[in-house]
């Protein structure tokens, strides 16, 4: 699979740990920043990047990370397209992709350890978005992108 990692400072090095383990796992991984930890940098503009290299189709799925992985989020979901989830274990991320179909996991770099952030990382990956119930709730979260384009005059 191919995925995007992007992060801020406070989430580097869990970002390095995971960039690591999942091209072990044999993963193709696109890191996007940053690139150390020791330089203050904003999380929008890589939460920002990898919902873009997602939704273009360049990777299948993106992982970002800051320091509790809420304002990563947050920037994220701010690209048509993306739906981002923070996620804090397994059953989190196994749920985010099975009911939510997200397809950026978001995470805290200084709330989580690596094993149990791998462990979740894994899980998500692993898992496959469900149908059923949960198509008419995703198909509602892409009218709400559709409508924002709309109203900006992207349509």
């Amino acid at each position: 699979m191919r995925l995007a990692l992007g992060s801020d400072h406070a989430g580097y090095d869990l970002k390095t740990f995971l960039a690591r383990a999942l091209r072990e796992a044999g993963h193709v991984v696109v890191d996007l920043g940053t690139n150390d930890a020791t330089h203050s940098v904003d999380y929008p503009d890589f939460g920002a990047a990898v919902g873009r290299e997602v939704v273009s189709g360049r990777v299948d799925l993106g992982v970002a990370l800051c320091g509790t992985g809420i304002g990563i989020a947050m920037a994220a979901n701010k690209i048509a397209g993306v739906r981002a989830a923070v996620v804090h274990d397994v059953t989190s991320a196994r749920l985010a992709r099975e009911h939510n179909h997200a397809n950026v996991l978001c995470l805290g770099g200084r709330l989580l350890g690596t094993e149990v952030a791998l462990d979740a990382v894994t899980t998500w990956l692993a898992s496959e978005p469900a149908g059923g119930r949960h198509l008419g709730r995703i198909e509602k979260l892409a009218r709400l992108d559709e409508r924002l384009d709309e109203e900006k005059g992207i349509a």
